[in-house]
């Protein structure tokens, strides 16, 4: 396979997590046939962008019945109502600008400009998403992003002065023309941002379990600054979040018009993943002898839970528990069942574990001595809301980056 961006050949492998299928393509009958795929991630050792080999096309991942939902995370819609007013208030927005979402999902972040005042429209090509941010009002092009779409915006007239791409970097297979189409739909002195997990936490923490066929792209300043340049873009900015476990925002404006000087958060964060060695071999080498140390805390645990008659149940199903129980071979038999706030996914089956998802009425009525969280980067939002199961003596759990017991609440 050759790199998704420079098209050099890829020989390095990062990790291996064998074989699984798409993490978001939930099951209605847990007895049926589903598609898997190797989940092998390698390193372009020219341009060292991380990627996922090549198996699962993004109309198969990301289809019409697409079930992940931003609205159902208070936290998200939180940090979303906060960009956006931290957006208008920098780059002064107002009732003459434009903003446009790529990657729109349900309408969770336009709402919050369209209440501003300010005209927006969305692009989501997961007609399920699409919908319920058509039923909050918002204008969506129901479509995938890239130069030709990018183009076509430009020419009806729909040029933007912001535009927002969160955690949607990470997910095109074709990353030159997905960030090629910023370059053309950005008015002369507009601004694009992206928020993606930050691939040097990923490395540092073990984050094994935030790869997924999804994410085709684990991404470092390095390799982003990298492709912007070459596909008409130029890094200015950069901030550091707290989101998915540690994320970066990127602020981009067009190569050929863009007159906002390059800050010094830029230039600090390129030398930092230098020093740390993100262009070099060694960085990636000895990641998958952690990843087996996390599988093999997780299983330890679920062993002595079964030795001493306990029961284990997890919560959120979300893509990265997905991977965490595909890699460590975690089933129904393991953990009982898994609550989700998402309707569009309770009365579902896990892909490839098959545990059943549930309401959190079940989760009160069961009483497991154990909630596995799997979404453990919402662990302070779930453990507030899950502080009632202490009565009953039940304990939250958490297997990434390591195994932790904690109390809830």
């Amino acid at each position: 396979m050759d790199c998704r961006h420079c098209r050099t050949e890829l020989q390095l492998v990062f990790v291996d997590l064998d074989n699984s299928p798409p993490s978001n393509a939930y099951l209605s009958d847990p007895a049926a046939e589903e598609a898997s795929y190797p989940l092998k991630v390698l390193v372009c050792t020219n341009c060292w962008l991380v990627q996922t080999e090549d198996h699962a096309a993004a109309d198969e991942l990301f289809d019409t019945e697409y079930a992940y939902f931003s609205s159902y995370s208070a936290s998200w819609l939180k940090h979303s109502e906060q960009y956006v007013n931290d957006m208008i208030e920098r780059f002064e927005l107002d009732g003459g600008s434009c903003v446009m979402e790529v990657a729109a999902n349900d309408g969770y972040l336009l709402q919050y400009v369209a209440a501003a005042g300010i005209p927006c429209y969305g692009v989501e090509p997961t007609t399920s998403t699409a919908t319920a941010a058509r039923d909050k009002g918002i204008d969506i092009v129901e479509e995938f992003f890239g130069v030709e779409l990018g183009r076509r915006l430009a020419a009806d007239g729909r040029r933007a002065d912001l535009t927002a791409a969160n955690n949607v970097l990470a997910h095109v297979p074709d990353i030159n023309d997905f960030v090629g189409g910023f370059a053309e739909v950005l008015k002369s002195d507009g601004v694009s941002t992206f928020e993606f997990p930050h691939l040097g936490v990923l490395v540092s923490e073990g984050l094994f379990d935030t790869i997924y066929h999804e994410h085709y792209s684990y991404l470092s300043l390095t390799a982003v600054d990298r492709i912007f340049s070459a596909n008409g873009l130029t890094v200015f900015d950069v901030e550091r979040l707290s989101t998915h476990g540690g994320s970066l925002r990127v602020f981009a404006q067009r190569s050929d018009t863009g007159a906002r000087p390059i800050t010094a958060a830029v230039t600090d964060l390129l030398a930092r993943e230098q020093a740390d060695g993100v262009s070099t071999a060694t960085y990636y080498q000895g990641f998958q002898p952690r990843v087996d140390a996390i599988r093999d805390g997780l299983l330890r645990f679920l062993a002595e839970a079964e030795a001493d008659g306990r029961t284990v149940a997890a919560y959120g199903a979300a893509a990265k528990g997905n991977t965490l129980l595909n890699y460590s071979g975690v089933g129904a038999d393991r953990v009982a069942f898994v609550v989700d706030a998402n309707p569009h996914k309770q009365g579902q089956f896990l892909p490839g574990s098959r545990v059943p998802i549930v309401d959190e009425s079940v989760l009160q009525e069961r009483r497991p001595d154990y909630v596995l969280v799997l979404p453990w980067n919402l662990m302070t939002e779930i453990g507030g809301q899950l502080s009632y199961i202490a009565d009953w003596g039940g304990r939250l759990v958490r297997a990434v980056p390591a195994l932790e017991i904690s109390e809830p609440g």
